[in-house]
């Protein structure tokens, strides 16, 4: 009987459906990933239901045009973003129409993001506290400020104001600030760091917009710090900033030339070398008036001088400094004695960034690691002096902290020199950029330079659970002894940036160091360059059947839209844009990708970004395409080519640069030809 009994009891297996729904509901609420929430939804009805109801962040994509396929059926959603709306960067004629719909699917928006030719295309959610706005064709021919008017004066709730995509003129901001006071002093949060900016804010209008938003915690302005301009920012202006707005957190003020996609190139006949307004005793009343702060850019294209002595004060003044990036600052860690100075004395730093800053050497970075114990990332831009023992003595003392780690256009740092230099964090860095420069005038050969740079850490190591260890000696050398504490492999690398020259080739990326990544998920590639006075490339392929190693790989951004050549006919010996794009493109379906972002290259004297039929041929090829983006112009029968493709199922052309082209010629994509295209691709069938 009691056996029986038993067996009667286990007959029924728990499941985890049999959980109560208000747990079932907050378990449903905790997962992030796009693709398992769908898949959830799909497990039945019940599910499906909870799933919708807990979701919060939704990306609308599809023709605006069908306003019928508009799901209502996720009633919790409070961030919304409407900027991937096909034909992109269009609306249709009836706006207020679509407005009223969305208003009805989607009651509890707060944060809302949208591609607007202008502000009145907004729809005004009576509860909207954040608006990101996306525009990169011309600003219309209208007032100061009239663009964002409608915004401001329709939305009393609205706390962050994100324009980082969004082009208009600097004098834009302060008159539409200055028009609706009310809205500017409930402004908390103010981006206004946009790439496409030639021009950055003047002193004044700096000030007037400081002045106009007195309750500002986050502040990113693109900003003119040239001492030759009339009105340029300096000592009184950073000043006036902190004293109108004493609760800022994070102040982001950059020249407009480090924002550009294209790396500045030092030049001193076109890029004097003046030093900034900016000075000691100007930084040293910044920090003292913004005690709060957490997290400070000051991104020069001018010589801040002495700045190490302010540096020092600014762990005292601000306590909370987490994140730290200056550009052209000079003697930022002297390392003269054992004692720490300049930035080293900010032990509470976890990012620090140090760009083209001239008198940074290895002993420098040696003393920012004994400092700065508590770094995650760390990035070095354009620093001549630095060299392969400082980067390997600093990952050496900062082996349990860095997580991330950033070495671009550093003059004695060539690919496999930086790969080297990080050997003791291999088997914890997660994100990486390097230049893929592959040989350095007077660089010593791989074999030579390992002996010769194993480096003594005289620091106590720090253990996970924050246990001090006994000295170790960190070297890179394939020792038989087996000394090494650890692996040639980038166990936890999942998102790999790489720069390279026009014309360079990619394929001798694995043998210089990186082979072994099993973990790798994504790359991101830039090229950049001008292909017109690049000779023929040595091999006839980019190398990107190379990257067929890393078996996890499966997302790629190739951005070639700084590289420059010949769009028409090419001049005998050169190749045109459609023989580059070949080379570049070539391999790409050896890779298992699912997603692709492509920027094409460009000949800016006729001002064209375009796919050609090469380009097109070859990334058909790539038959495991999910979702492609290509960020330019195309011709709708090069756009049938992916027709073929059977597991693509999301394709749009983004023109996200500035000035986006408005399909003034006759054989580039057209709305209607755009809406051709994706209706033949929804029509297919897909497998999964």
């Amino acid at each position: 009987m009691a056996d029986g009994g038993g067996t009667a009891s286990t007959d029924r297996s728990t499941h985890l459906d049999d959980l109560p729904d208000a747990v079932l509901l907050q378990t449903i609420s905790l997962i992030i990933d796009v693709r398992t929430r769908n898949s959830v939804s799909l497990t039945c009805r019940k599910w499906r239901s909870l799933e919708r109801s807990t979701r919060t962040n939704l990306s609308l994509r599809g023709n605006i045009r069908d306003l019928f396929l508009l799901p209502t059926c996720f009633p919790s959603i409070s961030h919304l973003d409407l900027s991937h709306l096909s034909p992109w960067g269009h609306h249709p004629a009836d706006f207020h129409l679509l407005t009223r719909r969305f208003l009805l699917a989607f009651p509890s928006v707060v944060s809302l993001t949208i591609y607007a030719r202008a502000a009145a295309m907004v729809p005004n959610w009576p509860n909207l506290r954040h608006a990101a706005l996306v525009r990169w064709h011309p600003r219309p021919n209208q007032p100061p400020g009239f663009d964002l008017s409608p915004l401001l004066s329709s939305c009393p709730n609205l706390t962050s104001l994100d324009l980082s995509r969004f082009y208009c003129w600097p004098e834009d901001i302060p008159a539409a600030l200055a028009s609706h006071p009310s809205a500017a002093e409930s402004l908390t949060h103010l981006d206004l760091l946009c790439s496409a900016a030639s021009e950055g804010y003047r002193s004044s209008e700096l000030v007037a917009i400081a002045t106009a938003c007195p309750n500002l915690r986050r502040l990113l302005v693109p900003c003119v710090f040239n001492p030759r301009f009339f009105d340029f920012v300096g000592d009184d202006a950073i000043l006036a900033v902190a004293a109108a707005c004493p609760n800022l957190s994070l102040l982001h003020l950059a020249d407009p030339l480090t924002l550009s996609p294209s790396r500045e190139i030092p030049d001193s006949t076109t890029t004097p070398r003046d030093d900034a307004r900016i000075t000691r005793a100007g930084l040293l009343g910044l920090f003292s008036a913004l005690p709060l702060l957490e997290d400070l850019t000051l991104d020069l294209c001018h010589d801040v001088v002495e700045s190490g002595a302010a540096l020092e004060v600014l762990s005292h003044r601000c306590p909370r400094i987490r994140s730290l990036k200056f550009g052209r600052f000079q003697e930022v860690c002297r390392a003269a004695g054992l004692h720490l100075d300049g930035v080293a004395v900010c032990g509470g730093l976890r990012n620090l960034c140090i760009k083209n800053s001239d008198d940074l050497s290895d002993s420098s970075l040696a003393t920012i690691a004994r400092g700065c114990r508590q770094l995650s990332i760390f990035e070095i831009h354009g620093c001549a002096l630095v060299s392969e023992t400082g980067i390997r003595r600093l990952a050496a003392v900062l082996r349990s902290t860095l997580k991330e780690v950033i070495i671009s256009d550093c003059r004695n740092l060539d690919a496999a020199s930086s790969l080297r230099a990080l050997g003791p964090i291999r088997d914890r860095i997660e994100r990486l950029h390097i230049d893929c420069i592959w040989e350095k005038p007077g660089t010593l050969p791989a074999d030579v330079a390992t002996d010769d740079l194993d480096c003594v850490v005289d620091e106590f190591e720090f253990d996970e659970e924050g246990m001090s260890s006994k000295k170790c000696r960190y070297s890179d050398q394939n020792n038989n002894g087996g000394s090494e504490f650890w692996c040639k492999t980038f166990n936890r690398l999942r998102s790999l940036s790489l720069w390279l020259p026009a014309g360079e080739l990619l394929s001798p990326l694995p043998e210089s160091g990186l082979e072994n990544c099993p973990e790798l998920e994504e790359i991101s590639i830039k090229v950049e360059g001008d292909c017109r006075t690049c000779p023929r490339p040595a091999q006839p392929v980019f190398g990107l059947s190379s990257l067929a190693l890393y078996p996890q790989l499966s997302k790629m951004k190739l951005d070639c839209g700084e590289a420059i050549g010949y769009a028409l006919t090419a001049p005998t010996g050169h190749m045109d844009l459609s023989l580059w794009e070949r080379f570049y493109l070539h391999g790409i379906g050896d890779l298992n990708l699912h997603e692709l972002d492509y920027w094409p290259l460009q000949d800016k004297e006729v001002n064209q970004r375009s796919l050609s039929l090469p380009a097109s041929g070859l990334i058909q090829g790539c038959l495991s395409l999910r979702k492609l983006f290509i960020h330019g112009t195309a011709n709708e029968h090069f756009m049938r080519f992916f027709l073929g493709m059977p597991n693509l199922r999301d394709v749009q052309l983004r023109e996200d640069y500035y000035p986006a082209p408005d399909n003034d010629m006759s054989t580039e994509m057209r709305v209607d030809s755009c809406s051709r295209f994706e209706d033949a691709l929804n029509r297919r069938v897909i497998p999964d």
